[in-house]
């Protein structure tokens, strides 16, 4: 089996789920409950893991609350 992900526009999705009915013993429709709540959240996990890695790696380094706000502070 092979998962695929496709975009429907919404005006489409009843039709697109009753064409697929017909392949009901081949093909199972799952809802990503991620995707429904968040569009991007596939795109802001990617993100994050590359900026944990980042950080672990010593490439990035994370600032304490305090240094950012002084120089936020600094930019205004």
């Amino acid at each position: 089996m092979q998962t695929i992900t496709i975009q429907v526009k919404e005006s489409l999705v009843s039709e697109v789920i009753s064409t697929l009915e017909k392949f009901k013993d081949n093909v199972q429709i799952i809802k990503d409950k991620n995707l429904e709540l968040d569009p991007f959240f596939y795109e802001r996990k990617d993100k994050l893991h590359n900026i944990m890695n980042n950080i672990e790696q010593k490439s990035s380094t994370l600032s304490n609350i305090e240094d950012f706000e002084m120089k936020m502070d600094k930019v205004e």
